[in-house]
């Protein structure tokens, strides 16, 4: 490459070889262009980014460190809140250890994320399970060796297994049976299975942990297509063993976005939510945000679909684009708790840890505990409509019901933690998505195509395990490749 080529030439020239080296699967891949890329991108105006990233979770960051590596200097990531990591976050226990508020496991299957974690040097490490579970349901205790699952009916989990196989997880309204299986929601269904009324509270529990909802607010096409990612097999979906709740992060999952920050160095830029994005169908797109006007010629939109709703489009987006955020369902959050031990205590009484209360409560509570058992650590799920909003009554109800399943030990707890999602800050609107019936058949074309410059990411756009970790990286990837390609193309 001549040193005396134009500017714009010079830019042309890099971003055509990253992008070409980048389509056949290079992407993420240091090529050796980092060196070129500071002389040749440094020539852009300094006003005008070639990308701008808006959100700095697993999908923004992942997208931001595969364009850095494969050249691309003229970006930057913008975040609302005050961190990174999005729904990925650590509560600090103090003396090095965590606990984690918001998603954590990898499982089979989810390749992307696990081979993030080990580009980044972290480590992961098997969920516990070993031992009995304890199933609380009034007055009643009863333990139960479930042997890494949750008990789940299998024959009802073998035709959900089949079912899934006509559902591409990708675009579930190409399934050959969308009419049929799309006006139907979960809860339609399973009432047609003939299920134990002592087993409906399992699946209700289920549907809670997995979907953030009960099975008759969950579209049923959109559940089997979250079983399809899993392979077609539902409990590689609905388990602990070898299924998506199987393998923890070292460190904490929150982990991963704090490392891929730490590579971007000042191209993260927190504390700056953008309000309004205008001309994305022009050559420039303007980005008004609480820190000033930020320009650019591709913008990644990694955050929830929900809430690209609330931003402000000049001109307004097209209708089909605009019509399927403000359908997204946007309910309240999740609310995790972390209660800490001095040690694991209940695994020297043969138990797991884990806990399953039959209208009460606590959906579900697991061993959080950190690799080798150091100290003891409790994790659950809270319905919100069900506890104390004042934490030390919250405290108090769930140390009591712990008593109850684990042992008195579990009233003298070190610490407590409680994150409630619906209002950490207000740019996690909800951390799971309840996509309802009849949802698909609408809205499905208008997921991934780009609008003008405007390039949709986040996992709800992964064409596989979306709503999990692995899918935000999946979808951070792919938009780092399309934007790679669409800047080469200029």
């Amino acid at each position: 490459m001549s040193t005396d080529a134009p500017p714009d030439l010079k830019r042309r020239q890099l971003l055509k070889l990253a992008g070409a080296t980048a389509a056949v699967g290079s992407i993420g891949l240091n090529i050796g262009l980092a060196t070129a890329a500071d002389a040749l991108l440094k020539d852009n105006p300094d006003d005008v980014f070639d990308v701008v990233i808006i959100g700095a979770g697993l999908a923004g960051l992942t997208a931001a460190r595969d364009l850095h590596l494969a050249g691309c200097e003229s970006l930057l990531v913008l975040e609302a809140r005050d961190r990174v990591g999005g729904r990925t976050l650590n509560h600090d226990l103090g003396s090095g250890y965590i606990s984690e508020a918001g998603g954590q496991w990898i499982g089979p299957g989810q390749t992307a994320v696990a081979d993030l974690a080990r580009e980044l040097e972290v480590g992961t490490f098997p969920s516990f399970y070993e031992g009995e579970t304890v199933i609380l349901g009034g007055d009643g205790r009863v333990a139960v060796d479930l042997k890494g699952t949750f008990g789940t009916d299998e024959s009802v989990s073998a035709k959900l297994s089949e079912l899934s196989r006509d559902v591409p997880c990708g675009a579930p309204w190409k399934s050959p049976r969308l009419a049929e299986l799309d006006k139907l929601s979960a809860g339609d269904w399973l009432a047609q299975q003939n299920i134990k009324p002592e087993d409906r509270a399992g699946w209700n529990a289920s549907f809670l942990l997995t979907c953030g909802v009960t099975p008759a607010k969950m579209g049923f096409l959109h559940f089997l297509s979250m079983i399809n990612s899993a392979g077609s097999e539902y409990m590689r979906l609905d388990s602990i063993k070898d299924s998506a709740q199987g393998t923890r992060v070292v460190g904490g999952s929150q982990v991963l976005s704090s490392k891929m920050a730490q590579l971007l160095g000042d191209k993260v830029r927190l504390s700056c939510p953008v309000r309004k994005i205008a001309d994305w169908n022009g050559d420039i797109v303007r980005l008004q945000t609480d820190q000033g006007e930020i320009r650019a010629r591709r913008v990644i939109m990694a955050i929830h679909p929900a809430l690209c709703q609330r931003l402000q489009y000049d001109p307004p987006l097209p209708e089909t684009r605009a019509a399927l955020q403000r359908a997204w369902p946007a309910h309240s959050p999740a609310r995790k708790t972390t209660m800490v031990y001095p040690r694991p205590f209940w695994r020297d009484k043969g138990l797991n840890g884990h806990i399953i209360q039959v209208g009460g409560p606590v959906i579900w509570a697991y061993d959080n505990s950190p690799p080798n058992g150091e100290i003891g650590v409790i994790n659950a799920f809270i319905l919100n409509a069900a506890a104390p909003t004042d934490l030390e009554a919250a405290k108090r109800m769930q140390t009591e019901i712990y008593a109850r399943a684990l042992g008195d030990a579990a009233l003298e707890p070190v610490s407590y933690h409680d994150h409630d999602w619906a209002h950490a800050d207000p740019w996690t609107i909800t951390c799971v998505s309840p996509i309802p019936p009849g949802f698909w058949s609408t809205h499905g074309e208008a997921l991934r195509p780009p609008c003008g410059n405007l390039f949709w990411s986040g996992t709800e756009t992964a064409d596989i395990w979306a709503g999990y970790m692995d899918g935000a990286v999946r979808a951070g990837r792919h938009s780092a490749l399309q934007v790679l390609n669409a800047l080469r193309r200029v």
